[in-house]
């Protein structure tokens, strides 16, 4: 526990001004991130008689050894470096509200020459119009289905549809009438484009004029006998409808706005949003936090807020169940035109009310899920610290696993669980290469040996990143037996650490090994230490083998042209876009090449000569030996 005077700065250096203040730790990790009107009179509130410090302050405080700041000229522009740095840094004592679940959208890509519709939980790329989010990602599917046989807008990935365009062939949905096939020429640019924009404002609620424009075309359609344009039509026009039944109305004034509900207890809160668009609810989303400080509901709100419009936009109405501290500040940060207010009476009243009654379901919930996890997360830890005869449970855990296929493509993992959690912005990946990839053990050496070394060697103190990987876990676990503990072994020995346990866990028997130990360890079948270190050794395993896989997969991409002197990735790219296939290159003659910009009279002779010397032999009838022309 540090005492708050010794990194106490002087009154009189600390600017006046507004600002963004950082505690950091005794290893540099950020853990407190504010903001201040005035940066002065803020931290001097922390250094004050520490028995009149609310419970939680004191603990950030003394946790502390050392506070820095950063100036700026408005208050706005502090509320927004205090989001980008809690995104950045993940500080332990700041309120950080957590999406329960990632959220499903569906993108528009009119910033793209052939705009492109698709379901994507990363909404927020520019020029996209964006619609949602969607609770079940189900729904949107279904949605996406019915408006595609309205709007055959493309749906395909860019390779899908260069590939296409190589081909003169559309896909599947070009053929069951669901993309108007731009890739081929069935429709041109900009129609289609014109076509993207009546999806869009489709969806974004202008339902009324498309409706009526379909029922106009099926009724003359009809009256001129041709039936089977009309009860296409008449299709169309039940898809959507459906597509409107599925989002009920529930403001009458066909309002956008987003509706922002809190609840909250002494230990957590809990935010519940619902997008109304067009009077219909188009998407609901929620957020968990616990309040490790002394916010009060205005300023949770305000984080709220901050977190929801500080990568996006807002719509005409935000309607919050609390107004946020500084609510002039937060006005500017969402848009000086958007009214930002909590309604008192009439529909949106009653709307937000039960928005707030979702919130309060939502921290029922969490409560639940919380209490019983985190009670069996403290006692695995306290029962895996007994077992391995640890001074205190291992808060930080590390497991390494190697991948590899047949001793090609090495590659180790390590994760990390902090209080029994997975914390994968500090997981890592290795290449093993060389002799350390000989075998399992001298690869298990290898990496462990780059991980302590990354742990022993001073970092900037700039260098965020390397802070974190320079963090010492308490324990370090190995995927594998005796052999595998002991690389790790002679590796923790070569570098000289010794204040960081060590184990393995084997696979056949789920058995502990420890260094130098001739038995192992048996954790109990019903141990929740024994879940604890399974999900570990699970997860190790799941992030290598993701990376071996990849990995794997670029080195198959190979092909005969990465070997033709002179020829680089960007001129290997222009011929397989001209010509599809190697096939169709070694056939090629020297002028046909040359049409290839980049493509020279003696690069296409290097190339036709290097794949034409891969030929295959001539072809042999296996059954009678009989060389085939």
């Amino acid at each position: 526990m540090a005492d708050p005077s010794t990194y106490r700065p002087a009154t009189g250096t600390i600017p006046t001004s507004p600002g963004v203040y950082r505690f950091r730790d005794a290893d540099s990790r950020v853990i407190y991130v504010g903001k201040a009107k005035n940066l002065r009179a803020r931290l001097s509130n922390y250094f004050q008689d520490l028995s009149a410090l609310h419970e939680r302050t004191r603990r950030m405080v003394t946790t502390a050894t050392g506070v820095e700041w950063t100036v700026v000229r408005t208050e706005v522009e502090a509320l927004t470096l205090e989001y980008t740095w809690i995104k950045e840094f993940d500080p332990r004592f700041n309120v950080k509200f957590r999406d329960d679940k990632s959220y499903p959208y569906l993108a528009v890509t009119m910033g793209e020459e052939v705009p492109r519709v698709h379901i994507t939980r990363r909404p927020r790329t520019k020029g996209d119009r964006v619609f949602g989010p969607y609770t079940q990602v189900w729904a949107i599917r279904e949605t996406l289905d019915l408006m595609l046989r309205v709007f055959p807008v493309r749906s395909c990935t860019a390779g899908v549809f260069r590939r296409a365009e190589r081909s003169g062939r559309p896909c599947l949905l070009g053929f069951i009438g669901k993309c108007s096939a731009p890739c081929v020429g069935d429709i041109s640019v900009e129609d289609h484009r014109r076509l993207a924009e009546q999806f869009s404002d489709f969806m974004a609620g202008n339902t009324g004029a498309y409706l009526r424009r379909i029922e106009k075309r099926m009724r003359e359609a009809a009256a001129a006998q041709d039936y089977e344009t009309a009860a296409g039509l008449r299709d169309d026009l039940q898809a959507l409808e459906k597509v409107m039944e599925k989002n009920s109305v529930v403001l009458s004034d066909a309002t956008d706005a987003d509706l922002v509900a809190l609840v909250q207890d002494e230990l957590e809160a809990s935010i519940q949003v619902f997008h109304v668009r067009g009077g219909r609810i188009r998407g609901q989303r929620g957020w968990t936090a616990e309040i490790l400080d002394e916010s009060g509901p205005g300023d949770l709100m305000e984080r709220a807020l901050a977190t929801l419009y500080t990568d996006g936009e807002a719509p005409a109405e935000v309607l919050v169940s609390e107004m946020p501290t500084n609510a002039d500040q937060v006005q500017e940060l969402v848009g000086r035109r958007v009214d930002l207010r909590v309604p008192r009476r009439g529909e949106k009243k009653e709307l937000l009310e039960t928005v707030g009654a979702n919130a309060e379901e939502a921290l029922r919930l969490h409560r639940l899920r919380r209490t019983g996890d985190l009670t069996a997360r403290t006692k695995a830890l306290e029962d895996l610290g007994e077992a391995l005869d640890l001074a205190e449970p291992p808060l930080r855990i590390e497991c390494f696993d190697i991948s590899h296929s047949q001793g090609t493509n090495v590659v180790g993992s390590q994760v990390v669980f902090e209080d029994g959690l997975p914390k994968k912005s500090e997981y890592r990946r290795y290449s093993v290469t060389g002799e350390a990839a000989r075998d399992d053990t001298a690869s298990m050496y290898d990496v462990i040996r780059r991980r302590l070394q990354r742990h022993l060697d001073p970092v900037p103190a700039d260098d965020e990143d390397s802070r974190r990987f320079a963090y010492p876990p308490a324990l370090i676990l190995v995927d594998g037996g005796q052999p595998q503990v002991a690389a790790a072994q002679r590796a923790f020995e070569d570098l000289g650490v010794t204040d960081i346990a060590l184990a393995g866990i084997a696979k056949r028997l789920e058995e502990i090994w420890l260094p130098g130990d001739d038995y192992p360890v048996i954790l109990p079948r019903t141990s929740e230490a024994l879940f604890l270190v399974q999900r570990l050794r699970d997860e190790a395993h799941r992030f290598a083998i993701s990376y071996h896989r990849s990995k794997r997969g670029r080195a198959m991409q190979a092909s005969a042209l990465d070997g033709v002197p002179g020829l680089g990735p960007a001129r290997r790219r222009a011929l397989l876009d001209r010509f599809t296939t190697v096939a169709n290159i070694r056939e090629a003659d020297a002028e046909t090449l040359q049409e290839v910009q980049g493509i020279g009279p003696q690069l296409a002779a290097q190339v036709l000569a290097t794949l034409r010397g891969e030929e295959p032999g001539p072809a042999v009838d296996m059954a009678t030996g009989e060389i085939l022309e």
